[in-house]
């Protein structure tokens, strides 16, 4: 992580190890601003005031190496940030395990005052600070004297003892589940079922109308077109019957006179003349033929002219009934033209095909619509079903949290009392709703009395900033093998505490850090002789302007470190010597399974 213009630090880069890392350092050194930082990157709230003087902005980077089969990897893949792969040959990370890890870099700037707002970044992607805050809750648990998360989350705590109670409790809470799912799946479609019951009745309805149209018109396929060439035929009848007469006496005249001679007699006259002189020569015989074949022709057009001449009468009554007819098929194509969308012809609306395919679609809607009055029937007795057997299933999960929380209670007691809160005790308490949850019917609450005599109080409220900070350090050591977390941050929990208690904070620490990195800050030497790493916070004032760096001790430097922290004096001989012993004697307990 590097810090740049955060409070009295003014570039700062800090490389933390796999396990347990103590951040040491004097007094107004700038330790709380290593934890200001990492609660930066996990989306903290921004305070302007925290940016250094004479800095525009204040800015923290982070790199984190995550596995890859994590799901902060895929969660950080969701929210666009690009991850790369981590050198298969760097040292592999004991709390992932040795698999394939992925690197992803989180950036969070913060403005001085008036000088604009906070800004994000997840693997070089822009995103609201809410996303780093959502991310946090698969990779760190931050413990200080205001940051106490586990607390705020009575969902957390309920997920963390159904872990602790093991498999029992697991496999109950999935059966629950999986009825659980199929009870909301089904209450939500009979909600909407029900919900829209006056919308369902409206359409159904409005159907309905249209259907009874439709069947009262009764109109056929291509009926309005043949209809429209009726309606053109019978209002031009005297006019056809004209053009037909005059046709039928130019082909074949009922009375031959002189003034007015047919088409069929003169071709007959021409047949005739050729008759007697088509045998002598076979070209004339052809035509001829060809005379003959025009004769007949047209003998029968002149007999088809005179049919078409005697079927041609004019017939009102006909007539008004196609106009009705094709009125009634307009006004039924215009009111179902209101159901449609879109019409695929340009007049007062749809052809009838159209008005006979939304007829059948509109049928098959109102099947289904009608249907629903069962289908809501049958829905509610499954759903009563379902809420019958969820119950059953909820006593179990209750059944198998009662069991492991008096345990688990009774373990985080044994922690305290190690952690000179010798009197103090903690109750896990069920309380039952009425209605079901996701994970059951149970609230969890974790109730502290931290001396004789005190009420069980919400540990939130029961206990003081040091004491809170003891309680969360025991129940992280109980919660370790059931709800482990990649990242532990811890600010001064060891505040108020000495001797004997401070070498037990600094054991279980150091227990913690086996299945997750642990990152302190301490001012205590018992606690940071545990520590894998140790990384010092030193303020330099030049000039009357502070600034801090950050080194990381080793060998001698770091028996100087906890020298200073033991008596104040760093290059004082006997604090050497202790600080040689206690971490020697730290390094003998860690080797220990």
């Amino acid at each position: 992580m590097r810090i740049r213009g955060l409070g009295v630090i003014e570039d700062a880069v800090l490389s933390f190890a796999p396990g347990f890392n103590a951040v040491t350092g004097e007094t107004g050194a700038g330790k709380t601003m290593v934890v200001t930082g990492l609660g930066l990157l996990f989306g903290d709230r921004a305070e302007s005031g925290r940016v250094r003087p004479g800095a525009g902005r204040a800015v923290v980077e982070g790199r984190l190496e995550l596995p890859e089969s994590g799901r902060a990897v895929k969660r950080a893949e969701e929210y666009g940030a690009s991850l790369d792969p981590v050198d298969p040959a760097d040292p592999a990370d004991p709390a992932v395990g040795g698999e394939p890890r992925r690197e992803l870099l989180i950036n969070r700037s913060v403005a001085a005052a008036g000088s604009g707002g906070s800004r994000a970044f997840l693997g070089g992607q822009p995103v609201p600070v809410s996303v780093l805050g959502d991310l946090a809750e698969d990779l760190v648990e931050m413990h200080g004297q205001a940051s106490q998360q586990l607390l705020r989350q009575p969902a957390r705590q309920r997920d963390a003892l159904d872990r602790y109670a093991g498999e029992p409790a697991l496999a109950a809470l999935a059966e629950y589940r999986t009825a659980y799912n199929a009870y909301k799946s089904m209450c939500a479609e009979l909600e909407e079922l029900t919900t829209k019951a006056a919308e369902r009745f409206r359409e159904a309805d409005s159907l309905r109308y249209g259907l009874a149209e439709i069947e009262k018109v009764d109109p056929q396929p291509g009926e309005r077109d043949e209809l429209a060439a009726e309606i053109e035929r019978l209002g031009s009848a005297e006019e056809l019957r004209m053009a037909a007469a005059r046709a039928h006496e130019a082909l074949s005249a009922q009375e031959t006179s002189d003034a007015a001679v047919d088409a069929l007699t003169l071709i007959n006259h021409a047949r005739r003349a050729l008759d007697s002189a088509k045998d002598k020569d076979p070209a004339l015989a052809a035509i001829a033929g060809r005379l003959d074949d025009v004769y007949w022709q047209l003998g029968e057009v002149a007999t088809d002219v005179a049919g078409y001449l005697a079927g041609i009468e004019a017939d009102p009554a006909r007539l008004e009934y196609a106009h009705e007819r094709v009125a009634d098929i307009d006004a039924l194509c215009r009111h179902v033209g209101r159901y449609l969308v879109e019409t695929t012809v340009e007049r007062a609306g749809p052809s009838v095909a159209e008005v006979l395919a939304w007829g059948e679609q509109a049928a098959l809607r109102l099947t289904e619509l009608e249907g629903d009055d069962g289908r809501i029937a049958e829905l509610t007795e499954r759903r009563d079903a379902l809420h019958e057997q969820l119950g059953g299933l909820a006593d179990r999960v209750s059944e198998r949290r009662g069991e492991a929380a008096g345990n688990f209670a009774d373990a985080v007691g044994t922690e305290l009392a190690a952690l000179a809160m010798p009197h103090a005790r903690i109750e896990v308490r069920l309380k039952r709703r009425e209605e079901f949850g996701s994970s059951g019917r149970d609230d969890v609450e974790l109730l502290l009395a931290p001396h004789p005599g005190a009420p069980l109080l919400p540990i939130a409220k029961g206990a003081s900033g040091g004491e809170l900070s003891r309680v969360m350090l025991a129940i992280e050591v109980v919660f370790a093998g059931a709800d482990p977390v990649p990242t532990l941050v811890f600010d001064e929990i060891d505040q108020g505490v000495g001797g004997s208690a401070a070498i037990e904070i600094g054991r279980r620490l150091a227990r913690l850090a086996r299945s997750s990195q642990v990152i302190v800050v301490t001012h205590l030497p018992q606690v940071a002789a545990f520590a894998d790493r140790q990384l010092v916070v030193v303020k330099d004032s030049d000039g009357g302007v502070t600034s801090s760096g950050v080194t990381v001790v080793a060998d001698a430097d770091r028996y100087t470190e906890i020298a200073r922290m033991l008596s104040g004096r760093a290059e004082s001989d006997s604090a050497k010597d202790h600080a040689r012993e206690l971490i020697d004697a730290a390094i003998a307990e860690r080797s220990l399974p």
